[in-house]
């Protein structure tokens, strides 16, 4: 069954082609809003599976995309939120976060163009996963506070929770850092136990690696 997906852009040509490269990857588009009141409201009565929106949308046209993000995750209905967004705001992601980093996504709209890595962040996104900006990430452990967690992860590590948190599988991590897949999950075992992050299913703790990363920076 295709993936389900909302559309909120209020610049008509970019969501017109969204929709377009949507629905040639094997997505449905079940709608689209221009503003960010008719997004939370097309959101709610299709219930699809990832929303998609920009973070400056009307009314306002400040952060009214963001807000109706942060709204979509408070209902708990399990949609997943992908923002797509001009500015390199470390707030927004934050705010987006919330206390869990399962489902959200924030990246910088240039990805668009790297359609594989998108279309694979959408479907991240879609299933629980996350999926946030490299430049981001690479920005918020720049500036780790002393005493965080973090500090006992080697730079090999630090590096590979940098690619986790971009979503990237033990395998995507593999091939970006060209190593094994075995000396990955090497790693990811290592961080998991220096974060002191409980024995549970894989996923969950890779995203909640992602949130103390978000938290501890």
């Amino acid at each position: 069954m295709a993936l389900r997906v909302v559309i909120g852009e209020d610049q008509v040509l970019l969501r017109e082609g969204l929709a377009r490269l949507l629905d040639g990857e094997g997505f449905e588009v079940v709608a689209q809003a221009g503003d960010a009141t008719d997004l939370v409201r097309k959101a709610r009565a299709h219930r699809p599976d990832v929303v998609i929106v920009d973070v400056q949308m009307p009314p306002d046209r400040t952060d009214d995309g963001i807000r109706a993000a942060v709204e979509l995750r408070e209902l708990g209905e399990g949609i997943g939120v992908l923002v797509l967004t001009q500015y390199l705001e470390e707030s927004y992601a934050l705010d987006l976060v919330g206390d869990s980093a399962e489902g959200v996504g924030y990246l910088l709209k240039d990805r668009v163009s790297e359609i594989p890595s998108f279309v694979d962040a959408v479907r991240r996104v879609a299933g629980g996963g996350s999926a946030l900006d490299p430049e981001v990430v690479a920005r918020m452990l720049g500036r780790r506070r002393a005493h965080s967690p973090l500090e006992q992860l080697t730079p090999r590590e630090r590096e590979v929770l940098e690619l986790m948190a971009e979503g990237l599988s033990n395998q995507g991590i593999a091939d970006a850092m060209v190593v094994t897949v075995a000396a990955v999950e090497k790693h990811v075992t290592s961080i998991f136990a220096k974060l002191d992050l409980p024995v549970e299913p894989s996923e969950h703790r890779r995203v909640r690696a992602v949130l103390l990363l978000l938290q501890q920076s």
